[in-house]
Protein backbone atom coordinates (compact mmCIF):
# COMPACT_ATOMS: atom_id res chain seq x y z
CA UNK A 1 0.00 0.00 0.00
CA UNK A 2 2.68 2.49 0.57
CA UNK A 3 4.52 1.70 -2.45
CA UNK A 4 1.29 2.27 -4.31
CA UNK A 5 0.27 5.82 -2.53
CA UNK A 6 3.99 7.12 -3.39
CA UNK A 7 3.69 6.26 -6.99
CA UNK A 8 0.48 7.79 -7.14
CA UNK A 9 1.94 11.02 -4.89
CA UNK A 10 4.65 10.88 -8.14
CA UNK A 11 1.71 10.60 -10.63
CA UNK A 12 -0.04 13.83 -8.77
CA UNK A 13 3.61 16.46 -9.20
CA UNK A 14 2.52 16.04 -13.08
CA UNK A 15 -0.18 18.49 -12.60
CA UNK A 16 2.40 21.49 -10.94
CA UNK A 17 4.86 20.31 -13.15
CA UNK A 18 2.43 21.10 -16.33
CA UNK A 19 1.42 24.74 -14.74
CA UNK A 20 5.30 25.04 -14.40
CA UNK A 21 5.60 24.50 -18.02
CA UNK A 22 2.74 26.78 -19.06
CA UNK A 23 4.23 30.13 -17.39
CA UNK A 24 7.96 29.21 -18.73
CA UNK A 25 9.13 28.22 -14.84
CA UNK A 26 11.91 25.74 -16.08
CA UNK A 27 13.78 25.37 -12.74
CA UNK A 28 10.53 24.58 -10.79
CA UNK A 29 9.32 22.02 -13.78
CA UNK A 30 12.75 20.32 -13.19
CA UNK A 31 12.07 20.35 -9.35
CA UNK A 32 8.75 17.88 -9.88
CA UNK A 33 10.59 16.10 -12.92
CA UNK A 34 13.12 14.89 -10.30
CA UNK A 35 10.70 14.32 -7.45
CA UNK A 36 8.06 12.59 -9.60
CA UNK A 37 11.94 10.05 -10.79
CA UNK A 38 12.64 9.81 -7.27
CA UNK A 39 8.93 9.27 -6.22
CA UNK A 40 7.75 6.77 -8.44
CA UNK A 41 11.19 4.53 -7.97
CA UNK A 42 11.21 4.44 -4.61
CA UNK A 43 7.50 3.52 -4.79
CA UNK A 44 8.04 1.05 -6.87
CA UNK A 45 10.87 -0.49 -5.23
CA UNK A 46 8.72 -0.79 -2.25
CA UNK A 47 5.57 -2.28 -3.71
CA UNK A 48 7.44 -5.45 -5.92
CA UNK A 49 9.57 -6.83 -3.89
CA UNK A 50 6.62 -7.11 -1.37
CA UNK A 51 3.56 -8.43 -3.75
CA UNK A 52 2.45 -11.58 -3.28
CA UNK A 53 -0.04 -13.85 -4.81
CA UNK A 54 -2.40 -13.98 -2.11
CA UNK A 55 -2.20 -9.94 -1.38
CA UNK A 56 -6.09 -9.43 -2.45
CA UNK A 57 -6.99 -12.43 -0.24
CA UNK A 58 -4.85 -11.19 3.05
CA UNK A 59 -6.83 -10.35 5.62
CA UNK A 60 -6.86 -7.15 7.23
CA UNK A 61 -8.02 -5.48 10.20
CA UNK A 62 -8.48 -2.29 12.18
CA UNK A 63 -5.24 -1.68 13.44
CA UNK A 64 -3.40 -2.56 10.04
CA UNK A 65 -5.71 0.00 8.57
CA UNK A 66 -4.38 2.60 11.15
CA UNK A 67 -0.67 1.72 10.62
CA UNK A 68 -1.23 2.00 6.77
CA UNK A 69 -3.34 5.23 6.79
CA UNK A 70 -0.31 6.36 9.30
CA UNK A 71 2.55 5.43 6.92
CA UNK A 72 0.93 6.72 3.94
CA UNK A 73 0.57 10.55 5.59
CA UNK A 74 3.69 10.28 6.93
CA UNK A 75 5.26 9.22 3.50
CA UNK A 76 3.38 11.98 1.45
CA UNK A 77 4.26 14.58 4.00
CA UNK A 78 7.89 13.62 3.60
CA UNK A 79 8.51 13.08 -0.31
CA UNK A 80 5.89 16.21 -0.97
CA UNK A 81 8.63 18.43 0.88
CA UNK A 82 11.21 17.60 -2.06
CA UNK A 83 10.32 19.84 -5.02
CA UNK A 84 10.82 23.00 -2.30
CA UNK A 85 14.05 21.67 -1.53
CA UNK A 86 14.77 21.33 -4.98
CA UNK A 87 13.62 24.14 -6.28
CA UNK A 88 15.46 26.24 -3.08
CA UNK A 89 12.33 28.44 -1.91
CA UNK A 90 12.32 26.31 1.12
CA UNK A 91 16.29 25.19 1.32
CA UNK A 92 15.81 23.45 5.17
CA UNK A 93 13.84 20.13 4.97
CA UNK A 94 12.15 20.59 8.34
CA UNK A 95 10.62 23.85 7.18
CA UNK A 96 9.43 22.42 3.95
CA UNK A 97 7.93 19.13 5.95
CA UNK A 98 6.36 21.76 8.26
CA UNK A 99 4.63 23.27 4.83
CA UNK A 100 3.51 20.53 2.96
CA UNK A 101 2.67 18.57 6.25
CA UNK A 102 0.91 21.58 6.69
CA UNK A 103 -0.88 21.61 3.33
CA UNK A 104 -1.72 17.38 3.76
CA UNK A 105 -3.48 18.16 7.13
CA UNK A 106 -5.30 21.10 5.55
CA UNK A 107 -3.47 22.99 8.37
CA UNK A 108 -2.45 26.12 6.12
CA UNK A 109 0.08 27.61 9.00
CA UNK A 110 3.22 28.33 7.08
CA UNK A 111 7.07 29.38 7.59
CA UNK A 112 7.02 31.90 4.80
CA UNK A 113 6.55 35.64 4.90
CA UNK A 114 4.55 37.27 3.32
CA UNK A 115 7.10 38.49 0.86
CA UNK A 116 8.60 35.10 -0.02
CA UNK A 117 5.22 33.63 -1.19
CA UNK A 118 4.33 36.00 -3.39
CA UNK A 119 7.67 35.40 -4.65
CA UNK A 120 7.02 31.52 -5.52
CA UNK A 121 6.63 30.01 -8.67
CA UNK A 122 2.78 29.19 -9.97
CA UNK A 123 3.99 25.95 -9.88
CA UNK A 124 5.11 25.90 -6.30
CA UNK A 125 2.31 28.12 -5.57
CA UNK A 126 -0.50 25.45 -7.20
CA UNK A 127 1.48 22.78 -5.43
CA UNK A 128 0.86 24.31 -2.15
CA UNK A 129 -2.62 24.54 -2.42
CA UNK A 130 -3.08 20.82 -4.81
CA UNK A 131 -2.04 19.16 -1.09
CA UNK A 132 -4.53 20.73 0.46
CA UNK A 133 -7.31 19.49 -2.06
CA UNK A 134 -5.64 16.04 -1.47
CA UNK A 135 -5.46 16.13 2.02
CA UNK A 136 -8.85 17.50 2.21
CA UNK A 137 -10.93 14.10 1.56
CA UNK A 138 -8.05 12.30 2.35
CA UNK A 139 -5.38 10.51 0.61
CA UNK A 140 -6.49 6.99 1.16
CA UNK A 141 -9.98 7.67 -0.08
CA UNK A 142 -8.99 9.39 -3.44
CA UNK A 143 -6.49 5.97 -4.07
CA UNK A 144 -9.79 3.95 -2.87
CA UNK A 145 -11.94 5.70 -5.93
CA UNK A 146 -9.39 4.49 -8.74
CA UNK A 147 -7.55 1.57 -7.12
CA UNK A 148 -9.44 -1.54 -8.04
CA UNK A 149 -11.88 -2.74 -4.94
CA UNK A 150 -11.23 -5.00 -1.36
CA UNK A 151 -14.23 -5.06 -0.11
CA UNK A 152 -14.02 -9.02 0.34
CA UNK A 153 -11.32 -8.32 3.22
CA UNK A 154 -12.61 -5.34 4.39
CA UNK A 155 -9.61 -3.66 3.85
CA UNK A 156 -11.23 -0.60 2.53
CA UNK A 157 -13.68 0.24 5.23
CA UNK A 158 -10.70 -0.18 7.68
CA UNK A 159 -8.66 2.57 5.60
CA UNK A 160 -12.04 4.72 5.48
CA UNK A 161 -12.37 4.48 8.91
CA UNK A 162 -8.89 5.24 9.88
CA UNK A 163 -8.99 8.63 7.74
CA UNK A 164 -12.18 10.02 7.79
CA UNK A 165 -12.71 12.56 10.08
CA UNK A 166 -15.55 11.85 13.30
CA UNK A 167 -17.15 9.53 15.58
CA UNK A 168 -18.69 7.11 12.88
CA UNK A 169 -18.01 6.41 9.72
CA UNK A 170 -20.46 4.64 7.31
CA UNK A 171 -20.73 4.06 3.60
CA UNK A 172 -23.25 5.98 1.46
CA UNK A 173 -23.65 3.28 -0.97
CA UNK A 174 -23.15 -0.35 -0.23
CA UNK A 175 -19.65 -0.37 -2.03
CA UNK A 176 -16.76 1.56 -0.22
CA UNK A 177 -15.14 1.99 -3.57
CA UNK A 178 -18.50 3.61 -5.21
CA UNK A 179 -18.76 5.32 -1.42
CA UNK A 180 -15.64 7.46 -2.07
CA UNK A 181 -15.90 7.73 -5.70
CA UNK A 182 -19.55 9.97 -4.27
CA UNK A 183 -17.49 11.50 -2.51
CA UNK A 184 -15.29 13.09 -4.60
CA UNK A 185 -17.66 13.72 -7.74
CA UNK A 186 -19.47 16.02 -4.95
CA UNK A 187 -16.00 17.26 -4.22
CA UNK A 188 -15.37 18.46 -7.17
CA UNK A 189 -18.44 19.50 -8.43
CA UNK A 190 -18.14 21.95 -5.80
CA UNK A 191 -14.41 22.73 -6.40
CA UNK A 192 -14.98 23.87 -9.73
CA UNK A 193 -18.68 25.98 -8.76
CA UNK A 194 -16.27 27.85 -6.67
CA UNK A 195 -13.16 28.36 -9.02
CA UNK A 196 -16.59 29.72 -11.37
CA UNK A 197 -17.91 32.30 -8.67
CA UNK A 198 -13.98 33.53 -7.43
CA UNK A 199 -12.89 33.70 -11.47
CA UNK A 200 -16.16 36.40 -11.75
CA UNK A 201 -14.77 38.52 -9.29
CA UNK A 202 -11.21 40.27 -9.40
CA UNK A 203 -9.29 37.06 -9.27
CA UNK A 204 -7.74 35.60 -12.07
CA UNK A 205 -7.61 32.19 -13.93
CA UNK A 206 -5.30 31.04 -11.63
CA UNK A 207 -5.60 32.49 -8.55
CA UNK A 208 -9.41 31.30 -8.64
CA UNK A 209 -7.86 27.60 -8.49
CA UNK A 210 -5.45 28.33 -6.12
CA UNK A 211 -7.77 29.84 -3.72
CA UNK A 212 -11.03 27.26 -4.44
CA UNK A 213 -8.60 24.10 -3.92
CA UNK A 214 -7.13 26.27 -0.45
CA UNK A 215 -10.75 26.20 0.34
CA UNK A 216 -11.94 23.09 -0.51
CA UNK A 217 -9.43 21.41 1.78
CA UNK A 218 -10.44 24.09 4.46
CA UNK A 219 -6.60 24.88 4.24
CA UNK A 220 -5.55 28.35 3.97
CA UNK A 221 -2.80 28.54 1.66
CA UNK A 222 -3.10 31.80 -1.39
CA UNK A 223 -1.05 33.83 -3.68
CA UNK A 224 -0.37 36.33 -1.43
CA UNK A 225 1.06 37.74 1.88
CA UNK A 226 -1.96 39.18 3.21
CA UNK A 227 -4.29 36.01 2.55
CA UNK A 228 -7.83 37.33 1.21
CA UNK A 229 -7.20 40.53 2.68
CA UNK A 230 -6.88 42.36 -0.82
CA UNK A 231 -9.29 40.97 -2.62
CA UNK A 232 -13.04 42.65 -3.12
CA UNK A 233 -15.50 42.39 -0.68
CA UNK A 234 -17.37 39.63 -3.38
CA UNK A 235 -14.56 37.42 -3.11
CA UNK A 236 -14.41 37.57 0.67
CA UNK A 237 -18.54 36.66 0.93
CA UNK A 238 -17.53 34.21 -2.23
CA UNK A 239 -14.99 32.41 0.21
CA UNK A 240 -16.93 32.44 3.08
CA UNK A 241 -20.10 30.94 2.00
CA UNK A 242 -17.31 28.23 0.21
CA UNK A 243 -15.79 27.89 3.99
CA UNK A 244 -19.21 27.22 5.52
CA UNK A 245 -20.34 24.86 3.04
CA UNK A 246 -17.21 22.74 3.09
CA UNK A 247 -17.31 22.70 6.73
CA UNK A 248 -20.45 20.60 6.21
CA UNK A 249 -21.06 16.83 6.39
CA UNK A 250 -21.22 15.43 3.03
CA UNK A 251 -23.67 12.82 2.94
CA UNK A 252 -25.85 15.63 3.57
CA UNK A 253 -24.99 16.85 0.46
CA UNK A 254 -26.01 13.27 -0.98
CA UNK A 255 -28.78 13.33 0.79
CA UNK A 256 -30.01 16.19 -1.33
CA UNK A 257 -28.78 14.76 -4.50
CA UNK A 258 -30.39 11.80 -4.76
CA UNK A 259 -33.70 13.58 -3.15
CA UNK A 260 -33.81 13.12 0.46
CA UNK A 261 -34.06 16.59 1.51
CA UNK A 262 -35.95 15.69 4.45
CA UNK A 263 -33.37 13.43 5.65
CA UNK A 264 -30.41 16.39 5.06
CA UNK A 265 -32.63 19.24 6.71
CA UNK A 266 -32.92 17.06 9.83
CA UNK A 267 -29.23 17.00 10.72
CA UNK A 268 -29.52 18.61 14.44
CA UNK A 269 -25.48 18.40 13.77
CA UNK A 270 -26.04 21.16 10.67
CA UNK A 271 -28.48 23.55 13.08
CA UNK A 272 -26.47 23.38 15.53
CA UNK A 273 -23.48 24.57 13.73
CA UNK A 274 -24.97 27.11 11.35
CA UNK A 275 -26.47 28.47 15.09
CA UNK A 276 -23.10 29.04 16.56
CA UNK A 277 -21.30 30.71 13.27
CA UNK A 278 -24.85 33.27 13.59
CA UNK A 279 -24.19 33.64 17.15
CA UNK A 280 -20.14 33.98 16.92
CA UNK A 281 -20.42 36.51 13.59
CA UNK A 282 -22.71 38.67 15.45
CA UNK A 283 -21.01 39.02 19.23
CA UNK A 284 -17.82 39.81 17.31
CA UNK A 285 -19.16 42.23 14.64
CA UNK A 286 -20.63 44.13 17.64
CA UNK A 287 -17.05 43.47 19.55
CA UNK A 288 -14.59 44.82 16.63
CA UNK A 289 -17.10 47.57 15.32
CA UNK A 290 -15.11 50.40 17.65
CA UNK A 291 -11.73 49.54 15.20
CA UNK A 292 -13.51 50.03 11.60
CA UNK A 293 -17.02 52.42 12.29
CA UNK A 294 -18.99 50.61 9.88
CA UNK A 295 -21.31 48.23 10.12
CA UNK A 296 -21.19 46.32 6.88
CA UNK A 297 -16.89 46.02 7.24
CA UNK A 298 -17.17 45.17 10.83
CA UNK A 299 -19.95 42.40 9.92
CA UNK A 300 -18.10 40.65 6.98
CA UNK A 301 -14.45 40.80 8.87
CA UNK A 302 -16.39 39.30 11.59
CA UNK A 303 -18.19 36.69 9.32
CA UNK A 304 -15.33 35.73 7.53
CA UNK A 305 -13.56 35.01 10.28
CA UNK A 306 -16.28 33.16 12.25
CA UNK A 307 -16.40 30.54 9.19
CA UNK A 308 -12.39 30.48 8.36
CA UNK A 309 -12.18 29.29 12.16
CA UNK A 310 -15.04 27.17 12.86
CA UNK A 311 -13.85 25.23 9.57
CA UNK A 312 -10.29 25.16 10.42
CA UNK A 313 -9.76 26.90 7.16
CA UNK A 314 -7.45 29.65 8.29
CA UNK A 315 -7.84 32.38 5.53
CA UNK A 316 -7.94 36.23 6.66
CA UNK A 317 -9.48 39.57 5.98
CA UNK A 318 -7.91 41.84 8.90
CA UNK A 319 -5.19 41.76 11.42
CA UNK A 320 -6.75 39.28 14.30
CA UNK A 321 -4.36 39.68 16.40
CA UNK A 322 -5.08 43.05 17.21
CA UNK A 323 -9.11 42.48 17.86
CA UNK A 324 -10.00 42.34 21.18
CA UNK A 325 -9.61 39.66 23.96
CA UNK A 326 -13.60 38.91 23.97
CA UNK A 327 -13.27 38.00 19.71
CA UNK A 328 -10.11 36.17 20.64
CA UNK A 329 -12.09 34.16 23.22
CA UNK A 330 -14.23 33.47 20.79
CA UNK A 331 -12.63 32.12 17.99
CA UNK A 332 -10.27 30.03 19.86
CA UNK A 333 -13.53 28.31 21.37
CA UNK A 334 -14.51 28.11 17.21
CA UNK A 335 -10.90 26.64 17.29
CA UNK A 336 -11.12 23.86 19.43
CA UNK A 337 -14.73 22.90 17.73
CA UNK A 338 -14.01 22.54 14.25
CA UNK A 339 -16.69 21.66 11.50
CA UNK A 340 -18.98 18.74 11.29
CA UNK A 341 -18.03 15.40 10.91
CA UNK A 342 -17.53 14.03 7.30
CA UNK A 343 -16.52 17.64 6.71
CA UNK A 344 -13.04 18.23 5.40
CA UNK A 345 -12.92 20.73 8.04
CA UNK A 346 -10.77 19.89 11.16
CA UNK A 347 -10.90 20.30 14.89
CA UNK A 348 -12.57 17.84 17.53
CA UNK A 349 -15.62 17.85 15.07
CA UNK A 350 -19.55 19.39 16.26
CA UNK A 351 -20.79 15.73 16.40
CA UNK A 352 -18.35 14.49 18.74
CA UNK A 353 -18.62 17.36 21.19
CA UNK A 354 -22.48 17.01 21.11
CA UNK A 355 -21.81 13.18 21.68
CA UNK A 356 -19.74 14.20 25.04
CA UNK A 357 -22.41 16.71 26.25
CA UNK A 358 -24.93 13.75 25.32
CA UNK A 359 -22.87 11.22 27.38
CA UNK A 360 -22.22 13.70 30.28
CA UNK A 361 -25.91 14.24 30.95
CA UNK A 362 -26.96 10.91 30.72
CA UNK A 363 -24.53 9.85 33.86
CA UNK A 364 -25.35 12.78 35.61
CA UNK A 365 -29.33 11.66 35.31
CA UNK A 366 -27.68 7.69 35.80
CA UNK A 367 -26.80 9.41 39.40
CA UNK A 368 -29.28 11.36 40.63
CA UNK A 369 -31.65 8.70 39.30
CA UNK A 370 -29.67 5.38 39.37
CA UNK A 371 -33.30 3.21 37.94
CA UNK A 372 -33.72 5.39 35.32
CA UNK A 373 -33.22 4.44 31.54
CA UNK A 374 -31.27 7.23 29.43
CA UNK A 375 -30.39 6.52 26.13
CA UNK A 376 -27.82 8.77 24.35
CA UNK A 377 -29.03 10.01 20.49
CA UNK A 378 -27.67 11.88 17.65
CA UNK A 379 -30.57 12.97 14.33
CA UNK A 380 -33.22 10.48 16.54
CA UNK A 381 -30.79 7.48 16.25
CA UNK A 382 -29.81 5.42 19.10
CA UNK A 383 -25.86 5.76 19.83
CA UNK A 384 -24.13 2.69 20.81
CA UNK A 385 -21.94 2.48 24.40
CA UNK A 386 -19.16 1.69 22.33
CA UNK A 387 -19.30 4.99 19.94
CA UNK A 388 -19.67 7.07 23.62
CA UNK A 389 -16.72 5.63 25.21
CA UNK A 390 -14.87 5.85 22.24
CA UNK A 391 -15.48 9.31 22.15
CA UNK A 392 -14.89 10.05 25.80
CA UNK A 393 -11.45 7.82 25.33
CA UNK A 394 -10.74 10.39 22.73
CA UNK A 395 -10.95 13.12 24.53
CA UNK A 396 -8.98 12.58 27.65
CA UNK A 397 -6.09 10.90 24.47
CA UNK A 398 -6.57 14.69 22.83
CA UNK A 399 -5.77 16.47 26.46
CA UNK A 400 -2.80 14.71 27.42
CA UNK A 401 -0.88 14.65 24.00
CA UNK A 402 -1.92 18.44 23.75
CA UNK A 403 -0.46 18.87 26.99
CA UNK A 404 2.63 17.14 26.13
CA UNK A 405 3.48 18.92 22.97
CA UNK A 406 3.00 22.81 25.15
CA UNK A 407 5.10 20.95 27.56
CA UNK A 408 7.66 20.19 24.61
CA UNK A 409 7.16 23.70 23.12
CA UNK A 410 7.79 25.69 26.58
CA UNK A 411 11.14 26.27 26.24
CA UNK A 412 10.43 28.74 23.32
CA UNK A 413 11.28 31.78 23.99
CA UNK A 414 7.42 33.07 23.15
CA UNK A 415 4.48 34.43 25.78
CA UNK A 416 1.96 31.37 26.30
CA UNK A 417 -0.98 32.57 24.54
CA UNK A 418 1.44 31.68 20.81
CA UNK A 419 2.79 28.49 22.09
CA UNK A 420 -0.76 27.76 23.50
CA UNK A 421 -2.70 28.46 20.21
CA UNK A 422 0.13 27.28 18.08
CA UNK A 423 -0.10 23.86 19.46
CA UNK A 424 -4.13 24.57 19.14
CA UNK A 425 -3.70 25.49 15.63
CA UNK A 426 -1.73 22.83 14.28
CA UNK A 427 -3.52 19.92 16.21
CA UNK A 428 -6.59 20.86 15.18
CA UNK A 429 -5.64 22.24 11.21
CA UNK A 430 -6.49 25.63 11.70
CA UNK A 431 -3.47 27.63 10.82
CA UNK A 432 -3.52 30.94 12.38
CA UNK A 433 -1.93 31.55 15.97
CA UNK A 434 -1.95 35.07 18.61
CA UNK A 435 0.30 36.68 20.52
CA UNK A 436 0.01 39.57 23.13
CA UNK A 437 3.86 40.24 23.49
CA UNK A 438 4.40 40.08 19.22
CA UNK A 439 2.60 41.87 16.60
CA UNK A 440 2.91 39.19 13.84
CA UNK A 441 3.35 36.13 15.43
CA UNK A 442 5.27 33.65 12.93
CA UNK A 443 5.84 29.92 12.71
CA UNK A 444 9.03 30.48 11.35
CA UNK A 445 10.21 31.87 14.67
CA UNK A 446 10.13 28.54 16.27
CA UNK A 447 13.35 26.39 15.94
CA UNK A 448 13.97 22.77 13.90
CA UNK A 449 12.74 20.67 16.40
CA UNK A 450 9.56 22.34 17.27
CA UNK A 451 8.67 22.95 13.36
CA UNK A 452 9.06 18.60 13.23
CA UNK A 453 6.61 18.40 16.30
CA UNK A 454 4.28 21.03 15.06
CA UNK A 455 4.21 18.92 11.50
CA UNK A 456 3.73 15.59 13.51
CA UNK A 457 0.90 17.59 15.72
CA UNK A 458 -0.77 18.45 12.25
CA UNK A 459 -0.36 14.51 11.37
CA UNK A 460 -2.52 13.44 14.27
CA UNK A 461 -4.85 15.78 14.57
CA UNK A 462 -5.95 15.52 10.52
CA UNK A 463 -5.82 11.68 11.23
CA UNK A 464 -7.94 12.26 15.06
CA UNK A 465 -4.67 10.63 16.69
CA UNK A 466 -5.06 7.40 16.42
CA UNK A 467 -3.21 5.98 12.84
CA UNK A 468 -0.13 8.35 13.97
CA UNK A 469 0.30 6.72 17.45
CA UNK A 470 0.05 3.45 15.59
CA UNK A 471 3.12 4.13 13.35
CA UNK A 472 5.31 4.67 16.21
CA UNK A 473 3.63 1.77 18.62
CA UNK A 474 7.03 -0.80 18.58
CA UNK A 475 4.94 -4.02 19.63
CA UNK A 476 3.40 -6.14 16.31
CA UNK A 477 -0.44 -6.43 16.86
CA UNK A 478 -1.89 -9.86 16.39
CA UNK A 479 -5.72 -10.35 15.06
CA UNK A 480 -8.07 -11.08 18.55
CA UNK A 481 -10.07 -14.74 18.58
CA UNK A 482 -13.08 -12.32 17.84
CA UNK A 483 -11.43 -10.51 14.48
CA UNK A 484 -10.73 -13.91 13.62
CA UNK A 485 -14.02 -15.43 14.19
CA UNK A 486 -15.33 -12.61 12.43
CA UNK A 487 -13.23 -13.00 9.40
CA UNK A 488 -14.13 -16.71 8.89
Amino acid sequence: MTGRILALTGLLMVLPLIVSLIYSEYHSAQSFGMTIIITIAVGAAIYFPSRSKGEKDRLLFTREGLMIVGIAWLAVSLIGAVPFVIDGCIPSFADAFFETASGFSTTGATILSGERIEAMTHGMLFWRSFTHWIGGMGVLVFIMALMPSDEKNGRSMHIMKAEMPGPIVGKLVPRVKDTAKVLYLLYIVLTLVETILLWAGDMNFFESIVHALGTAGTGGFGTLGDSIGSFSPYTQWVITAFMVIFAINFNLYYFIVIGRIKDALSSRELWLFLLILTVAAGAMAVNIYPIYNSISESIRHAAFQTASLASTTGYGTADINAWPTFSKIIMIALMFIGGCAGSTAGGLKLSRVMLMFKSCKRNLTKTFYPRSVNVVRLDGKKVDDETTDGVGIYFTLYAIIFAIIVLLLSYEPFDFEMIFTSVLSCLNNIGPCFSTKLASPQFADYSTLSKVILGLAMLLGRLELYPMLFVFTPRRFEPTRTEKKTSK
